[in-house]
């Protein structure tokens, strides 16, 4: 099993990058804004997460032990 450590502020970080991604995809599929907001909003919020996630997820694993 591996062991990874995160501190607080890059555990907040991850946590964050998750919502956004969940937010996002949530959006994408509500149907509470029109069409085109929620596709705008949808989207970028998805494309955020992903994005964050990248260096964040880098980070964490070059730190393993």
């Amino acid at each position: 099993m591996k062991e990874f450590r995160v501190v607080l502020p890059e555990l907040g970080l991850i946590a964050s990058t998750r919502a956004a991604l969940g937010g996002g995809a949530a959006l994408l599929l509500a149907e509470r804004l029109n069409k085109e907001q929620r596709k705008a909003v949808g989207w970028t919020l998805l494309v955020v997460g992903v994005v964050t996630t990248i260096p964040l997820a880098m980070l964490v694993l070059c730190k393993r032990r």
